[in-house]
């Protein structure tokens, strides 16, 4: 059911003209940087410098997500991807520390696909792994930052995450976006929580003791 703050006139109108309104000269300024690494990151990942892949928006609807690439595709020999702490470039490191690899997501945003702010877009095979109340995250557009991106980030475990995600859903203001954005940068400026302990990016979801059915093994 629709809360108040999904319904407000910022969540239905002001969201989108504030994130066309830094979208679109965002990405007129983050070109050349994107112009630099690209051909950079190409060379340590056998041509590949952007990472394309379906993700949910929102209500769960599927789009092209965006993202400057930092692993190789390297496989064993079953084919399987390695572990990303065994694909991850020297660059690709350092790219994800600063988030530079997050800046291709601002076409996404002038795009509609998502917003400045909100729950990020995860895996789509992780949908049907939500509790009802973890699928509330989708009531509104993911974002390239949100309450739990500032509030633990990779840090935390997905339970602490998603529990983030439902508050600003139902918390959502245009206040909150302008604290969650210039926390942001603080964060991002620090490095702070960009993997979960001991992983070299966050350890993939399986659905919590909320999402399976008695039937479901752990």
């Amino acid at each position: 059911m629709p809360t108040a703050a999904t319904t407000s006139w910022y969540a239905r109108s002001g969201k989108r003209l504030l994130d066309a309104l830094v979208a679109a000269p965002a990405l007129l300024l983050v070109l050349p940087v994107v112009a630099v690494l690209a051909p950079l990151l190409a060379w340590q990942n056998g041509g590949q410098w952007l990472f394309r892949q379906p993700r949910p928006g929102r209500h769960g609807r599927l789009f092209t997500f965006y993202k400057l690439q930092t692993m190789t595709d390297q496989r064993d020999a079953q084919g399987q991807l390695l572990p990303d702490a065994d694909r991850l470039t020297h660059l690709g490191r350092w790219v994800r520390a600063t988030s530079l690899d997050e800046l291709p997501q601002l076409w996404n945003v002038l795009r509609g696909d998502i917003s400045l702010v909100g729950p990020r877009p995860l895996l789509a095979q992780y949908l049907p792994l939500y509790s009802p109340e973890q699928a509330r995250r989708h009531e509104v557009r993911p974002g390239i930052t949100g309450w739990a991106q500032i509030n633990g980030r990779n840090a935390i475990s997905w339970e602490q995450k998603f529990a983030l995600d439902v508050w600003y859903v139902d918390n959502l203001s245009f206040g909150l976006d302008m604290r969650i954005l210039l926390r942001t940068v603080g964060r991002v400026l620090g490095a702070h929580d960009i993997a979960a302990p001991g992983q070299a990016t966050m350890e993939a979801f399986r659905g919590s003791a909320a999402s399976r059915s008695p039937e479901t093994p752990s």
